[in-house]
């Protein structure tokens, strides 16, 4: 049985990490209110620019813009890896990263030329890790006020990536939220842009309200070929602020369960202590009472 010096020293450390889980739970769930406040406002704006871009996609045809024409020989696939920069998140990178290794498995091929795009420190170390050609990086971005010209500057790179035939197709993962519980690693692809109008059709069916005609001034190829580009933008920027949002669920629910393991290894330590404790008492009184009858013989 150890000491009672050892348990002691063992509650003070337990108790002062709960100190730091508490706080840092305190700190997630202040911002995760901002967070999600962002990622709320953006959805509808987001989901309004698909429905535009569907009745004008519909209007022109798959020919309008090269960002809608799927290539028939994909050898280069783009990767943009959305995670965070600090762990005790709980499996939020993990799942992340489990999400990748199952996508890559799934494209996997003898020609296959993968590269990365990381928007977060995790993502980044993984991909150094496993020697992955890294084409750019965003650290310090996800987790905090997230900028829509980071989103706009990597949207770009990428459009101009995919024209000049770098890439073949771009894929984003994120960690899309559902709910404070719930947060889905998801797969979406960027370029070239899946058809919008089934997306549009698909939500119209599901809301059963009637989507209006767009009228466009000037044509609808000369609109598409300014808003496509900018939809890869949105959609890039949607995905990192679900990212955020979900971060920062998920590192509030694992600091909150730290706390409640640092209570419960406190009780634990606690009837150790007594138990010790109650132990020395009576070892004292056996070598009293002992020495009391040993004075007597």
């Amino acid at each position: 049985m150890p000491s009672l010096k050892d348990v002691q020293n063992k509650i003070a450390a337990v108790k002062k990490t709960k100190q730091i889980t508490k706080a840092m739970n305190m700190v997630a769930t202040s911002r995760l209110r901002g967070a999600q406040t962002n990622m709320e406002n953006f959805r509808p704006y987001a989901a309004k620019f698909t429905e535009v871009l569907g009745s004008l996609a519909e209007k022109s045809g798959d020919e309008a813009s090269p960002l809608l024409l799927p290539r028939e020989d994909v050898k280069k696939i783009h990767i943009v890896l959305c995670t965070s920069d600090r762990g005790l998140c709980g499996g939020f990178n993990v799942n992340l990263i489990d999400k990748t290794i199952a996508f890559i498995k799934e494209k996997a091929g003898a020609d296959i030329e993968l590269s990365f795009t990381n928007f977060g420190r995790r993502g980044r170390d993984w991909c150094r890790k496993e020697n992955y050609a890294i084409a750019d990086e965003h650290i310090g971005v996800v987790g905090t006020n997230i900028e829509f010209s980071v989103s706009a500057t990597a949207g770009r790179l990428m459009v101009d990536g995919f024209l000049q035939g770098d890439y073949d197709e771009v894929h984003v993962i994120f960690s899309e939220f559902l709910s404070m519980a719930r947060q889905v690693p998801t797969i979406k692809q960027l370029i070239p842009i899946p058809p919008i109008e089934t997306a549009v059709e698909e939500a119209t069916e599901a809301s059963g309200e009637y989507q209006a005609e767009h009228i466009c001034e000037p044509s609808p190829e000369s609109l598409l070929g300014e808003l496509l580009p900018r939809n890869v933008n949105v959609q890039l920027h949607s995905a990192l602020l679900e990212t955020s949002t979900s971060e920062h669920a998920a590192r509030m629910a694992a600091m909150d369960n730290a706390t409640k393991a640092c209570n419960d290894l406190i009780e634990n330590l606690t009837l150790l202590y007594n138990k010790a404790r109650q132990a020395a008492i009576t070892a004292e009184l056996m070598d009293i009472v002992g020495g009391a009858e040993a004075l007597k013989g």
